[in-house]
């Protein structure tokens, strides 16, 4: 048994809630503004961290790029429902280079990583690592996850680590069961649903409209789902339909293994809330959305929230709805909204889905209304969805304090934008200014006895926004309209918890030419760029592991470089490839 098994098996695994008490104080070497064409083209992370007065060096070590080949697996390769390649257009088969999230599991005296590919289909890919006595992490050998039990995987973006171990990935942007079901012709389909037709074996240029409907279920996806590992390597997967379908970011456990919050990344989306019957168990439960009751317009806004509950669902029945094959219009009622945004009589009004409509239940069939059209239901029974790229949630456990990332502040989110365009057939809840660079709120948790949580979300503020900004051209900063020294659409969030840090990941178009990872020093609101990634790419899931192994860890993907802009400056095709690794190691920081 290596030095580090046998660390591994002296520590508690993840130390994922603190003990009230600030461990210390952490400060990043910066790093600087990539200038030139070659830091523009590079990975560079800090090279140093002050922990309580000491320096350790740290930097960024890769455990693996997109394509790479361990044994015969093709890391990040798309599979079909029987395990096949699934095809380009070219006919070779389909290497992801959209990873995101990817999790530490220690189980038993092995560790195991988890790493998703945000694709359509969507992959996960169950590798087994091994680490060093200075706590280096290599990878010993990675297959893919097969989600042909829960009717596949679809479009996985970040995720977590619950308290009790497991690993709990998303499903991102399901589609519009409605659109789909009123679909008489291919090209009446969206053309981002069209490439989950290879998991059913068909190519998405020639499908017909036919086979494409049925083979392509929407109610299956836009689920939490979780997946349990076991020691030998072997694991389990499940869709949490109980917590409801909408465009999950991801979702976040609380402290007391009940409470969860997920987030729902889009246009004119919601904020949900999900308390368990049983702690550790994510199978049933009640599900909430949240009211945006607005106590201020200064910077990205504050409010009060209160929670409307969606009612009581569970696994087993929503996934017997699901089976049997249920569809939008077995849901509701459709009618014609007037031009004042009303509804005829017995209709209820939703701005959901980037469409107004006007909607009714169905009789008996509330219960999957509300778990398969979640975000429409919300919006139905006067929930806000208003939001915009609402994105990536931490825990500040001691402080009991959420953080919630919006990648923009508009639409919706504003006073009635384009002619009220978003906000006919809702409430206009949020009026705040818009601010295309982003921001990122923080919420205070307590004690609801009605609910029976002691980690609901009540007071909301603006903790820290991207500034727009003008560069003059000739500047070494032309080209980028967020502020160099800030933020620009926050991301991914992950808390440092004891060493009241928030570490913020940015995913950002014309905000920064090159995306980076923050560290926001709660104290005195200080950022440090700890992370420059190359041209064109999305830092993915940043998320903090402060013992493993008696190591702490700060995973750190890069996703499609030179694959949202600036294409045109790839020389070779590899420089696609995603990189999937971590900054550090840091000694334990256990709280």
């Amino acid at each position: 048994m290596n030095a580090f098994t046998k660390s591994l098996l002296a520590t508690t695994a993840l130390v994922l809630a603190g003990s009230g008490a600030m461990a210390g104080e952490v400060r990043f070497t910066p790093v600087p503004f990539a200038a030139d064409d070659a830091q523009k083209r590079a990975v560079l992370a800090s090279t140093g961290v002050e922990i309580n007065g000491q320096t350790y060096p740290i930097g960024f070590s890769l455990l693996a790029r997109s394509g790479d080949i361990f044994g015969d697996v093709v890391f990040g390769t798309l599979t079909d429902e029987n395990g096949q390649p699934v095809k380009s257009a070219d006919g070779s088969p389909h290497v992801s280079v959209d990873a995101d999230f990817t999790s530490l599991l220690p189980v038993g005296e092995k560790l195991f990583s988890i790493t998703h590919f945000e694709s359509r289909p969507g992959a996960m890919y169950l590798s087994e690592l091994k680490g060093d006595a200075e706590g280096r992490l290599s990878i010993v050998g990675t297959k893919p996850i097969d989600f042909s039990s829960v009717g596949g995987l679809w479009v996985p973006c970040a995720g977590s680590v619950t308290p009790w171990g497991t690993h709990l990935g998303s499903e991102e942007y399901p589609p519009d069961a409605r659109a789909v079901e009123e679909a008489t012709a291919m090209d009446q389909i969206d053309d981002y649903y069209k490439p989950m037709a290879r998991y059913a074996g068909f190519d998405p240029a020639t499908v017909t409209v036919e086979d494409f409907k049925a083979v392509f279920k929407p109610y299956r996806y836009g689920f939490p789902t979780e997946i349990t590992v076991a020691e030998d390597g072997s694991y389990t997967v499940a869709k949490h339909r109980a917590m409801g379908r909408v465009a999950v970011e991801l979702a976040k456990i609380m402290p007391d293994r009940k409470t969860a919050y997920i987030s729902d990344d889009g246009t004119n989306v919601g904020l949900f809330m999900f308390v368990a019957d049983k702690a550790g168990d994510l199978g049933a439960g009640m599900l909430y959305a949240a009211k945006w009751n607005q106590t201020s317009a200064d910077g990205a806004g504050a409010a009060d929230l209160t929670w409307i509950s969606l009612g009581h669902a569970d696994d087993r029945s929503v996934t017997e709805g699901v089976a049997r094959g249920v569809t939008f219009t077995d849901l509701f009622e459709t009618a014609e909204m007037a031009e004042d945004g009303s509804c005829p009589a017995g209709f209820s009004a939703s701005n959901a889905e980037g469409r107004v409509e006007c909607l009714k239940v169905k009789p008996g069939m509330e219960m999957l209304a509300s778990r398969l059209e979640t975000r429409r239901y919300a919006s139905m029974l006067g929930a806000t969805t208003e939001f915009r790229k609402e994105e990536g949630i931490a825990l500040d456990p001691a402080g009991k304090t959420l953080f919630v990332a919006m990648s923009e502040v508009g639409n919706g989110m504003e006073d009635m934008a384009k002619d009220g365009k978003y906000d006919k057939g809702g409430s206009n809840d949020i009026r705040v200014a818009a601010n295309p660079c982003g921001a990122v709120y923080k919420i205070g948790l307590e004690a609801d006895p009605t609910i029976g949580s002691d980690f609901v979300g009540k007071g909301l503020t603006t903790l820290v926004a991207g500034k727009p900004t003008t560069y003059e051209e000739g500047s070494p900063y032309a080209g980028n309209t967020c502020d160099i020294d800030g933020v620009a659409n926050p991301d991914n969030l992950t808390f440092m918890d004891g060493y009241g840090t928030l570490i913020i990941g940015e995913d950002t178009g014309s905000g920064h030419q090159n995306d980076a990872i923050w560290a926001y020093n709660m104290a005195d609101g200080g950022l440090t760029r700890i992370f420059s990634t190359p041209y064109g790419s999305e830092t993915t899931s940043p998320y903090f592991y402060s013992d493993v192994g008696g190591h702490g860890y700060l995973m750190a993907v890069v996703q499609h470089p030179y694959g949202e802009s600036d294409k045109d400056k790839r020389t070779d095709p590899a420089d696609a490839r995603a990189y999937i690794g971590y900054i550090g190691p840091f000694p334990a920081l256990t709280n």
